[in-house]
């Protein structure tokens, strides 16, 4: 008897071995099958986010470069010098439309940009940030009215119970 059960202890072992490395060979081939399909997966380019901004705006005839009316169509950007690089570095952590509705001063953007490097991780502008704030100060200075103006010939009428 203890040959026996020393011989299903074996086959059990042995059994075990086969099931994990069915497993491991069938993820292995779910992999190899899914790269095959996506080649570029692994590419750096498409993990970059300044690499990724950069391969999109370079397409031509895209709407990632389409300009109309003098806005650019991808962002709501105003087409001007600096667009560039406000989009490579504004937009690869928020919406475009958050940088355009917070209108502010020059002193306001650079203490807005210094917050974000000292809490929000945003990387070193170096000679961009001068031109990023100079492009967002020309085409998005502060409004001078905080508040919509107030209504005038309403004809109001009386809640009934």
């Amino acid at each position: 008897m203890k040959n026996g059960s020393k011989l299903k202890n074996e086959f059990k072992k042995v059994f075990r071995m086969v099931v994990v490395t069915v497993i491991i060979v069938a993820v292995f081939s779910l992999l190899l099958g899914y790269l095959l399909i996506n080649p570029k997966f692994f590419d750096n380019e498409n993990h970059s986010p300044k690499g990724a901004v950069e391969t999109i705006l370079e397409k031509d005839g895209d709407e990632y470069v389409k300009i109309e009316n003098g806005i650019h169509v991808a962002t709501g950007f105003v087409d001007a010098p600096g667009m560039q690089e406000t989009i490579q570095n504004c937009t690869n952590c928020h919406s475009s439309k958050l940088v355009i509705q917070n209108r502010m001063t020059k002193e306001r953007w650079k203490t807005t940009i210094k917050w974000m490097q000292e809490t929000q991780n945003l990387w070193d502008l170096g000679k961009n940030e001068d031109i990023i704030i100079d492009y967002l100060v020309t085409n998005y200075p502060p409004k001078e009215k905080g508040r919509r103006e107030n209504l005038t010939n309403i004809e109001w009428y009386q809640l009934k119970d």
